[in-house]
């Protein structure tokens, strides 16, 4: 008894931030070695990319230089958390349409996709797909491969999502209007369900 007081109120002290910690799911995009020259010869150290998320609409990124592996992704992990933007997502598991993001030479499309698809998308995209909680999507990148341009193209993709209450605000007209247009070949029912959710969730 005295054991379950206790941990109670462990849980009922834990501060806020501990607790969103504690739901972050944590991914190494790229780690790689840099070489700088100094006086007297050149000075090595690491530099690691980082994406985290809480796989519910919240994902972020980060870069990180150290002169050991284990704190340069500590320092992109702390960047990454301090840097995350939320997305809003179509039932809680795919994007609401189509988008494009551009960084550098680097390109990425990414499309919204039916139940059961899976994330079809590699490397770098994939990190951050996944880590945001989209469980159906379909990503395709051109250009440059440099996964530091891939993942900034991806969240300037992301970043350009908005949700059927998002549009119909700046619009002015209602959810259902704007949800009824979308050309994604979902019946009235299904339609008519979504835009409640929306309003329900507005």
């Amino acid at each position: 008894m005295a054991r379950r007081d206790e941990q109670r109120g462990d849980r009922r002290n834990r501060n806020p931030d501990e607790e969103r910690d504690s739901e972050i799911v944590e991914k190494l995009v790229h780690i790689n070695r840099v070489a700088a020259t100094v006086k007297g010869g050149r000075r090595f150290s690491f530099a690691a990319l980082m994406v985290v998320g809480d796989q519910k609409g919240r994902v972020g990124f980060g870069h990180g230089k150290a002169r050991e592996v284990p704190e340069a992704i500590r320092k992109a992990t702390e960047e990454a958390k301090k840097s995350m933007i939320r997305v809003p997502l179509r039932e809680s598991r795919t994007l609401h349409h189509d988008g494009n993001g551009r960084w550098g030479a680097g390109k990425v499309m990414v499309r919204a996709a039916p139940p059961g698809t899976g994330v079809i998308a590699g490397g770098p995209m994939r990190a951050v797909l996944e880590t945001l909680g989209v469980q159906d999507v379909v990503g395709k990148s051109v250009g440059s491969s440099n996964p530091y341009n891939m993942v900034r193209a991806t969240f300037e993709a992301l970043k350009a999502q908005s949700s059927p209450r998002q549009v119909a605000a700046k619009r002015g007209k209602k959810v259902s209007d704007v949800i009824g247009r979308r050309s994604d070949g979902a019946s009235a029912a299904p339609a008519s369900q979504e835009a409640a959710t929306a309003d329900a969730e507005g």
